[in-house]
């Protein structure tokens, strides 16, 4: 038990390093990590998939708390275009819990490794969405809004890989679609963890000191340490090379991409 929760803290603070240099939520990093974790210490693989997604899923809702309060101190959230997307956001995340509680861990990993290897390719060549014009109206933010939660909470992430671009394409200044973002990864990881919760609760094999797919010692090392360590990403962001240091992770997404798909692509 020792052993591990050392291993959740060192999984926080890197992740929270990484969320603070690169922008984005650490949760591409701790799912598969948790994946790992999980098989090593023997959890049946029929709950890993889905209880890693759950803990990540979990964890983001403390640290996305803080993000929200910088963001808007800083007058960079349009809570009139967060209004409508937390809407879609609710029901697409349970739409979403849905859809992943309904498949095998090995479905859930082939759908993972397409995600990652998908933005290590983004990262790696650095591209990035061009403004676009009209910003949307709130019937559409309502249908995007339901996508993002839907994909998110398969994907066990906060959501800003996908609500930055959108955003961003829409016609919403970058640092507004950062913050608006930050806001909406709150009811995204917030709804998406009660319905693991609830999923989860009939799941057979998963540990002691588990609420649903959540594993409590996970969850609390985890955002114990990602919360701290992100102000230290987001200082060192401003002195080591930020283009270097995105293609080394964009390496890492790629490598746990293809491993997930072909274990579960060969194995199926």
């Amino acid at each position: 038990m020792i052993e591990s929760l050392i291993l959740y803290l060192v999984l926080g603070a890197v992740a929270g390093v990484v969320a603070g240099l690169f922008g984005i939520g650490g949760g591409l990093l701790i799912v598969p990590v948790l994946i790992f974790s999980y098989t090593l210490q023997g959890l049946p693989e029929a709950v890993v998939t889905h209880s890693a997604i759950a803990t990540s899923l979990a964890t983001i809702v403390i640290t996305s708390i803080a993000s929200v309060r910088a963001h808007n101190s800083r007058g960079s959230v349009r809570w009139d275009l967060f209004k409508p997307l937390a809407a879609g956001i609710a029901l697409g995340a349970l739409v979403g819990v849905a859809i992943a509680d309904s498949l095998s861990g090995a479905n859930l990993q082939l759908l993972l490794g397409i995600f990652v290897t998908s933005v290590a390719v983004q990262m790696w060549f650095d591209l990035k969405p061009k403004a676009g014009g009209s910003l949307p109206g709130k019937s559409e933010l309502g249908m995007a809004g339901a996508g993002i939660g839907c994909a998110s909470s398969i994907f066990g992430i906060g959501g800003g890989t996908l609500t930055v671009p959108y955003l961003t394409v829409r016609g919403t200044e970058m640092r507004q679609s950062v913050g608006t973002s930050a806001a909406c990864g709150l009811p995204i990881a917030a709804v998406s963890a009660l319905a693991y919760i609830w999923a989860g609760m009939d799941a057979q094999g998963m540990p002691e000191y588990s609420l649903g797919y959540i594993y409590l010692p996970a969850f609390v090392g985890i955002a114990l340490a990602s919360s701290q360590f992100a102000k230290v990403g987001a200082k060192l962001a401003h002195t080591l090379p930020q283009k270097r240091l995105k293609q080394v992770f964009a390496l890492f997404l790629l490598v746990v991409g293809a491993r997930f798909l072909l274990l579960n692509f060969l194995g199926s």
